[in-house]
């Protein structure tokens, strides 16, 4: 199994990096949108905390700039260019746009799977746009974004990970040299300046390059449903020896797990992959998970990004929804929110 993992990895590599060496050398056309872009990418399949990272630059540009936002929108059950709206439901979108549109209603959000298309939609219809926001947009690289942050896993840096299958690389450790920025995100609560270094040894950025460490930092947990559940505080949680049942369908689940075993003394994992689309039977396992939880105060925490599929789900049961809550997520700049803002409003402002 390995010997083909390996010769199926190497062939990835192959096509991956003749791809990349044909746009590098221009016999593959990128077009350069005549409005300020930033992409906010990997080189890994999902884990790295994009979306996150995506709301905090939005809540940075927005008091300032006209922003908008375009993602592929991963597992929607449409095609081609479709805005957010009022109507909007995660098939439409995906699951991640539909957060973007629900945190903030009064920036266009749109999902396109040709990102040169979906850019020129989006001037076309806001032309008073002064920069677009490229989720996911690392290899897409039919359009040159003015501006690319690159995140990498504290715990599973790009330069130790390997190509697919053998590991969870899209495109060659190289291509992290066209990025403006790189964050190392979900760093420990107890980094010190000492493993900093390390990484910054480790890395070995160019001199052009921004290096920024970023930590998950989770919010107060608010009901799925509020008409059918009460609202309450984690701690208020906590200090009632509640047990848990998580409810998590994304990339890699185990740092929510960590965080709610620290708060909890049972927490009961239920974990699906990366924008799992629920069905009946899983809400089968969930019913059952909950009641397997001893007797007491029993709720069940889920994922902002969980929420927003089983929201829109009408077949989530009735008898679950007074005990579902969502524990946000937000981004914390370890190097200092000055960091992470002066390079980026400095290309604003020579683009503007």
């Amino acid at each position: 199994m390995k010997i083909v993992l390996a010769i199926l990895s190497g062939l990835y590599a192959i096509v991956v990096g003749l791809r990349n060496w044909l746009f590098d050398k221009g016999y593959l056309y990128k077009w350069q949108p005549p409005v300020a872009t930033i992409c906010v990418g990997n080189l890994s399949v999902g884990g790295t905390g994009k979306t996150p990272h995506t709301m905090a630059l939005v809540q940075m540009l927005r008091p300032d700039y006209k922003v908008a936002v375009l993602s592929r929108g991963y597992k929607r059950k449409t095609r081609g260019f479709h805005l957010a709206g009022a109507d909007s439901t995660v098939y439409d979108i995906g699951d991640e746009p539909m957060l973007l549109h629900t945190v903030f209603p009064d920036i266009p959000v749109a999902v396109c799977e040709k990102r040169v298309h979906g850019v020129k939609r989006l001037l076309k219809m806001f032309p008073d746009l002064d920069v677009v926001i490229l989720d996911d947009a690392y290899q897409h690289r039919y359009i040159e974004a003015g501006y690319s942050i690159l995140l990498t896993p504290y715990d599973n840096l790009y330069v130790h990970d390997r190509y697919l299958p053998l590991g969870t690389l899209r495109e060659s450790k190289h291509g992290s040299l066209r990025a403006n920025m790189v964050i190392v995100t979900k760093c420990p609560d107890d980094l010190r300046p000492i493993d900093m270094r390390v990484v910054i040894s480790t890395l070995q950025l160019p001199p052009y390059q921004t290096l920024l460490f970023s930590k998950m930092r989770y919010g107060e947990l608010y009901p799925l449903f509020p008409d059918r559940a009460e609202p309450y505080t984690l701690s208020e949680l906590a200090a009632r020896e509640t047990q848990v049942c998580m409810l998590a369908g994304i990339a890699l689940p185990g740092y929510m797990q960590r965080y709610l075993e620290k708060c909890f003394k049972v927490v009961k994992p239920l974990c699906f992959p990366d924008h799992h689309n629920y069905h009946v039977r899983d809400m089968k396992r969930l019913q059952q998970e909950f009641d397997a939880l001893q007797t007491g105060r029993r709720v069940i925490i889920t994922t902002q990004k969980d929420a927003a599929r089983l929201c829109a789900w009408k077949q989530f049961p009735e008898q679950l929804k007074p005990y579902i809550y969502v524990l946000p997520i937000d981004v914390e700049i370890v190097n200092g929110m000055d960091e992470w803002q002066k390079p980026v409003l400095k290309y604003m402002k020579q683009k503007i």
